[in-house]
């Protein structure tokens, strides 16, 4: 036989408080704000925009259907250059960036060689900027008179970028396993685990699912940058958006370019931000 009582004690608890009653009511009140105001601004940029003096002009240049029409589908087929670039380059730098940040983890004395070795390649990747390293690899190492495939601007602009962003990654890396507490290690080595099993084991996991949502946003970031390697040669949407800007002298075809990154970007941002926002619950 169901207790009365317990089931009047489940219904009270299941009720809900009064404190869950107004915070839900200013959540809905903070949600009809930010609608309003963000339709507001819609609105006024939609009135105002169209009465700029040179609105027709910027709107021929920029937003010409036509010229949108017949520039889309060939942009579409080359941001899978940009997308393939992006797949072979994102493994290369995680293993990298990996193996940087292990090097500037070792303690032993005998090892310090690669603690030193790690720190000047992210010293040196971090502090150049990603056009100069594109520009320096992928046109230096083609001077050398490499036989074909070897003088392929498509390997060596993708060597640049797994360089510089592997810098990135390893920091990042290395921040995460700072960030676990030394009382593990100090029970790991109780246990009889090994250092190299401690990391293995015990660190490594904890510290990359610290920092994926870090590292996505530079895997985001990445994605855009493939596009810096249109100036060595690669015809990816950025070189192809500046051809067809050429053929047609209009600008839309980059306005074409840019909503396909964002429709990769975006989705991919909130991605990231869904992941911070689940570690940080799961942490507090």
């Amino acid at each position: 036989m169901p207790n009365p009582d317990q089931g009047g004690a489940a219904a009270l608890s299941a009720a809900p408080t009064r404190r869950e009653i107004h915070e839900a009511r200013l959540r809905r009140r903070s949600g009809a704000i930010a609608a309003g105001s963000t339709l507001l601004v819609i609105g006024a940029i939609v009135l105002f925009v169209p009465m700029a003096p040179g609105w027709e002009a910027v709107r021929r240049s920029f937003f010409n259907a036509e010229v949108f029409r017949k520039t889309f589908p060939g942009l579409l087929e080359a941001f899978l250059v940009d997308v393939a670039i992006f797949l072979w380059c994102a493994p290369a730098i995680a293993l990298l960036g990996l193996v940087i940040a292990l090097c500037r983890d070792v303690r032993a004395p005998a090892l310090f060689p690669l603690r030193l070795f790690g720190a000047l390649y992210t010293d040196v990747f971090r502090g150049l900027p990603v056009v100069l390293v594109v520009y320096l690899i992928g046109f230096g190492v083609p001077g050398l008179g490499l036989p074909r495939p070897w003088n392929s601007p498509y390997i060596w602009g993708s060597l640049a970028l797994i360089l510089v962003y592997a810098a990135y990654v390893a920091e990042v890396i290395r921040s995460g396993i700072d960030s676990i507490h030394v009382s593990q290690r100090s029970a790991a080595a109780s246990l009889g685990l090994s250092e190299a099993d401690t990391m293995r084991y015990v660190v490594l996991p904890q510290a990359i699912r610290n920092v994926a949502p870090a590292n996505m946003n530079l895997f985001i970031a990445l994605q855009k940058d493939v596009a810096l390697l249109s100036f060595i040669g690669p015809v990816e949407i950025f070189r192809q958006a500046g051809v067809y800007k050429s053929l047609l002298a209009n600008f839309t075809p980059y306005v074409g370019a840019a909503l396909i990154f964002l429709a990769i970007t975006i989705p991919a941002t909130r991605y990231a931000d869904y992941l911070l926002h689940r570690q940080r619950r799961r942490q507090s």
